[in-house]
């Protein structure tokens, strides 16, 4: 856990950066606002951004839901989103997406007595759970899995994020692919009517109530489970192995990922096959309009993205996520200089 203290040092330590824009004299400050899912990552590229090039980064951790309504409302230079935004969305807002960061979504519980790592969840059980057809922890069917685990006779409290998420898109999408009855009675979203269970806002909300409450179960991107030294599950993958949430899982499912025939970079990363892949991986996505009014404004955006796409790899992985391969991040800056555009028509990537 020694990854989880150094999350939170850093975390405290580019608490000022987050707040970013107080001395807004000489140096430019670009805004933003969504994803919860890749807060970390993008808090620390903006800090090591700010020291180098003294750019400040305002970036809102507020949802995927909130950023995307920020962006279509244009009070930010960007919105940030784990649900990527079909062709037809995009195309009637004006905007194009592209990936930013992947990582992974994992289930976390707080079960007196059980140790991270130790609880095995199925597809099917975790489902149910939330379906609130399976209610109490030494369930029959959560104790075949888990022969020998002492699991107790008490109440299971399901919660779920309040607030529009893309974390919730990336596990509800995985709950549509690995239960039908969830497919027929809930559906993903970014927003769902959960069937049971409470609601925290943001990963900080959900990771702060399965903290507090002995018996809950929730799910948060895993830099928050390490921050806050959460018991996360293994998880049972589409080839049948029970696998840990690991930045070399999360590569095992990215690793298919077909971005090149990916239409405005519309890829999801759920249930993927493989020995290895944790099963609730996903990419996390920037949203910028096409026409651009700012030309000026709309450049140091994408010079921060630039620098973390080149710079920013090694402390993604630091923090467990998966940075973008070289190949999608060439394809990347090819759509900014072609999609991107001034209100002349002039392309503002060279």
């Amino acid at each position: 856990m020694k990854k989880a203290g150094a999350i939170k040092k850093f975390l405290i330590a580019t608490a000022a950066v987050a707040c970013f824009a107080v001395q807004a004299h000489a140096a430019a400050t670009i805004t933003g606002a969504g994803a919860t899912f890749p807060y970390p990552a993008y808090s620390k590229w903006a800090f090591d951004y700010n020291k180098e090039t003294g750019t400040r980064l305002n970036y809102q951790s507020i949802g995927s839901g909130g950023g995307i309504k920020q962006i279509k409302a244009k009070t930010v230079d960007f919105g940030a989103s784990d649900a990527p935004l079909d062709p037809a969305e995009l195309e009637k807002a004006g905007l194009m997406q592209f990936p930013m960061i992947m990582g992974g979504v994992v289930p976390v519980v707080h079960i007196s007595g059980i140790a991270n790592g130790q609880l095995k969840m199925s597809a099917a059980n975790l489902a149910d759970i939330y379906l609130g057809k399976i209610t109490k922890w030494n369930d029959p069917r959560i104790m075949a899995d888990n022969k020998g685990l002492k699991l107790p006779n008490a109440d299971i409290t399901v919660v779920h994020r309040a607030d529009g998420s893309g974390t919730t898109w990336i596990f509800t999408n995985y709950l549509n692919k690995v239960s039908p009855e969830w497919k027929s009675k809930v559906g993903s979203n970014t927003s769902v009517q959960w069937p049971v269970g409470l609601g925290g806002k943001g990963n900080e909300g959900v990771a702060a109530f399965v903290g507090k409450v002995d018996g809950s179960i929730g799910y948060v991107e895993y830099a928050y489970a390490l921050q806050n030294k959460m018991t996360a599950t293994l998880l049972k993958n589409h080839d049948g192995a029970f696998v840990a949430p690991t930045a070399e899982n999360f590569q095992a499912a990215a690793a298919g990922a077909d971005w090149a025939h990916a239409k405005d970079y519309y890829m999801v990363l759920t249930d993927q096959p493989g020995a290895k892949s944790w099963p609730i991986t996903g990419a996390s996505f920037i949203l910028l309009y096409k026409t651009q009014a700012n030309a000026a404004q709309a450049k140091e955006v994408l010079n921060f993205f630039n620098w973390s796409y080149h710079n920013g790899g090694k402390a993604a992985m630091a923090l467990d996520y998966v940075p973008m391969p070289e190949a999608v991040i060439k394809m990347v800056e090819e759509t900014w200089h072609k999609e991107l555009h001034d209100s002349a028509g002039k392309a503002i990537w060279p």
